[in-house]
């Protein structure tokens, strides 16, 4: 496992001529808003692409220090980057949550870096759709060892340093399907049913220690796994939803970060369908 650290690139900031005081207040407020994570150090798991990906950027527009994990090398040198470009600084390892030993190995060095974990957002997914009748077990196992015990795995690992901070976000991706399921996702609807209740359970435990844990339930989302759909089932998808479209990527970041913000400081326990209304 490789260890990037890539050190921030300084703000540029344009000021009006001195005594324009309101003009100037406008910045301030300006960047108080756009930096609700700053200098927070922020694992996000599945950061190479799609929701991960804009996450970790999101996180990096607002101040944090981002910590891109993903199994693919050239994906998390390329969301470090593209972090570091916004200005943050930022990590990249390659990791595979369903690897222990390859997390414990992350969060040590992430700990032995900054001395604090403040966010994770345990997005790394993966789906091996089918029918009961035909899913295999390899399918189901693969699914459920990613999504399941794979957010199981990282928020063991990092629990015990919130907990001794006194303060700490543990942020679960579920989905739609995992609270109303969906036809040949029995593996899938499963992990994200289980991660609902992690979710619950985990901010009953770990609440009274100062850390919150949340989780968002995205609907259709345009990410790359739908490139391998054909468009008439992505059309079916757009016509249950009553937005008439998709979500991109970086809607669902944005439910994230404000999650992983001090805005959010009385939001424990709770299930966030990001949708469109395609449940209503």
């Amino acid at each position: 496992m490789r260890l990037e650290s890539l050190q921030p690139r300084p703000f540029l900031r344009l000021l009006d001529a001195p005594g324009s005081r309101s003009d100037q207040d406008q910045d301030h407020d300006h960047d108080a808003l756009n930096m609700r994570l700053k200098d927070k150090i922020c694992i996000v798991t599945g950061a190479a692409q799609g929701i991960g990906l804009a996450t970790a950027l999101k996180f990096a527009r607002e101040g944090a220090i981002v910590v891109a994990c993903d199994r693919r090398r050239e994906g998390v040198d390329e969301a470090a980057a593209a972090c570091h470009a916004l200005g943050a600084r930022a990590l990249g390892f390659v990791v595979d949550v369903t690897d222990r030993s390859q997390i414990d190995a992350m969060v040590a060095s992430v700990r032995a870096e900054f001395g604090r974990i403040d966010v994770l957002v345990n997005n790394a997914g993966i789906t091996k759709d089918a029918r009961l009748l035909k899913m295999t077990e390899q399918q189901f196992d693969a699914v459920i060892d990613v999504n399941l015990r794979g957010v199981f795995h990282c928020a063991q690992a990092v629990a015990d340093t919130m907990v001794v901070q006194g303060a700490g976000v543990i942020l679960n991706a579920s989905s739609v399907v995992g609270i109303y399921g969906n036809f040949g996702q029995t593996n899938y609807a499963a992990s994200k049913f289980g991660v609902i209740g992690f979710t619950k359970t985990w901010a009953r435990e770990l609440g009274p220690k100062g850390v919150r844990v949340n989780a968002v339930a995205p609907g259709f989302v345009q990410t790359p796994i739908l490139d391998t759909m054909p468009e008439r089932v992505i059309e079916q998808m757009r016509a249950k939803v009553p937005l008439g479209r998709l979500a991109q990527p970086e809607e669902i970041a944005n439910v994230y970060a404000f999650l992983a913000s001090d805005e959010a400081s009385y939001v424990n326990g709770a299930v966030i369908e990001v949708g469109g209304g395609m449940t209503v």
